[in-house]
């Protein structure tokens, strides 16, 4: 089965691709993940990727796909494929239906993690971590039991990520509409698009995922 999995930062995104990872033995192909680890193995699209930033030019779309090609010749043809950061354009979904095509595979489902911004930002804002043990807080959540101490392992130094303040993050969310607003009424229109609760408990999403896996 291949997927396309779409989800602002903060949604949840990539524990449940690493769910799907664990329980269905499938892929998780980032494109920036991939394009990195092929630039250090110095495949030979890593090589092109290479001096194409070197030169400091943006990636092709052609060196993507050839990475991807090389990622699922790799795989073998009986492992799914979860696509995360691709395709974000029109003509990237048309080269990534190519892709599949070529190696007998087509694209089942593209699940969208539904979120309310607002709450969104409440999320990520709040959130914050033990420094000895990373241990994850929440000012409204889940606050430490005993107050500036850490429950797990006693420590009382806690940290914030920098870009976990709201002007960031809602820039992150209109990156994100930006870049989803132009693949989605490609897909809706073969009728493969389903959106899932992002805000539910964790679990939740995992069976509403289950559920249109299944579907």
């Amino acid at each position: 089965m291949n997927i396309i999995l779409l989800g602002p930062p903060g949604a949840g995104k990539g524990t449940q691709a690493q769910r799907l990872v664990e329980g269905h033995g499938m892929r998780q192909l980032s494109t920036g993940d991939m394009l990195r680890a092929a630039v250090k193995a110095g495949t030979p699209v890593g090589l092109q990727a290479k001096a194409v930033m070197e030169r400091g030019e943006l990636v092709s779309d052609g060196i993507v796909s050839a990475l991807i090609g090389e990622e699922l010749d790799a795989m073998g043809a009986d492992t799914g494929a979860i696509f995360d950061g691709y395709p974000r354009t029109a003509a990237q979904a048309e080269s990534l239906d190519a892709i599949l095509a070529e190696r007998g595979r087509k694209l089942e489902h593209v699940i969208e993690l539904d979120v309310d911004e607002d709450a969104l930002v409440e999320r990520i804002t709040g959130r914050f971590t033990c420094a000895g043990c990373g241990k994850g807080y929440h000012d409204k959540f889940e606050q430490p039991r005993l107050a500036g101490t850490c429950d797990k392992c006693g420590g009382t130094e806690f940290k914030r990520r920098p870009d976990d303040n709201e002007e960031t993050v809602r820039t992150r969310l209109a990156e994100y509409r930006a870049k989803t607003a132009p693949i989605l009424p490609i897909y809706e229109e073969r009728g493969i698009v389903s959106r899932v609760n992002g805000m539910a408990d964790i679990d939740d999403v995992t069976r509403a995922i289950e559920r249109i896996l299944r579907s």
